[in-house]
């Protein structure tokens, strides 16, 4: 059976449920209830049956506002369409690569959906610290269908035998499926508390002109502070940092300061991840 390209397209709740009221059985994957454009991935078969029905809801369409989103969801599928005709379509330079990265076993989930060009895995591992909130402070590796990518250079010291694919010469383009379709693979950090990240690759898209990159598009929560003992040391920090009688919340207090769990800022992540990280063997 032939698995369908997913292409990824980024709406307003507006937009969202007028989709929902053209094809209710796509409401479940819509996030109706948020209120902020999200980004959601559709196969080539539902844009295209949602641009038909839509283009043919336009002209009956009840308000004026109605007949907008309609005309703004046409829009937006027909440009996610014709961008997806192929990797070969669009040039090296103008080519994006879309990644949700999601903290394993967060809930809520903490995740960052951000677009990237081309590069090693080695920067792409960078990508990935600055758009969580990470300070690249231990080791990392990526599992790549059941292959381990990692520096040797880090990777190698302490450990016997050890053997990884170098991501410090690996690209991204060459992991990732030429026909589109989404792929997913693990990213580790800190191997002593743990964090597992799983990246989902959810398609090729073509920079916009005068746009820079990388860009963080969207995501959820804030990322825990490093050493605090992978998810359930950080999920006890929070219960004590709730909790002015918990024995130890003064001193997480002092050491974590003023910490939100719901903190996110899209934009402020997106010059962090402009600005990048040292490189760990000077820190």
């Amino acid at each position: 059976m032939t698995t369908q390209q997913t292409l990824a397209v980024l709406l307003t709740q507006a937009q969202r449920k007028v989709i929902a009221d053209l094809l209710p059985k796509l409401a479940d994957s819509l996030k109706l209830d948020e209120k902020n454009s999200r980004t959601i991935s559709f196969t080539t078969k539902e844009l295209e049956t949602i641009r038909e029905k839509a283009e043919a809801a336009r002209s009956r369409a009840e308000t004026g506002m109605i007949r907008n989103s309609l005309r703004h969801v046409v829009d937006a599928i027909s440009k996610a369409l014709d961008d997806s005709e192929g990797i070969g379509s669009i040039p090296a330079s103008e080519r994006l690569y879309q990644f949700k990265i999601t903290l394993l076993e967060s809930k809520p989930p903490i995740w960052r959906r951000i677009q990237v060009k081309d590069s090693t895995l080695d920067k792409f591992h960078e990508r990935i610290q600055t758009a969580m909130g990470w300070t690249n402070s231990h080791l990392h590796q990526f599992e790549i269908d059941e292959e381990r990518y990692g520096d040797p250079e880090l990777l190698d010291d302490g450990f016997e035998d050890f053997e990884c694919v170098d991501s410090t010469i690996t690209k991204i383009s060459d992991i990732i499926p030429k026909d589109g379709n989404r792929f997913h693979f693990l990213y580790k950090y800190d191997f002593g508390d743990g964090w597992g990240h799983e990246v989902l690759f959810e398609g090729y898209l073509r920079a916009e002109k005068g746009s820079r990159y990388p860009l963080c598009v969207e995501g959820e929560m804030n990322c825990p502070p490093e050493d605090v003992g992978g998810v359930w040391g950080y999920y006890e920090f929070l219960e004590a940092l709730a909790d002015p009688k918990h024995e130890q919340h003064d001193d997480l207090v002092e050491w974590a300061g003023d910490f939100d769990p719901e903190e996110f800022d899209a934009e402020k992540t997106t010059k962090v991840m402009r600005r990048g990280l040292p490189d760990w063997r000077q820190i």
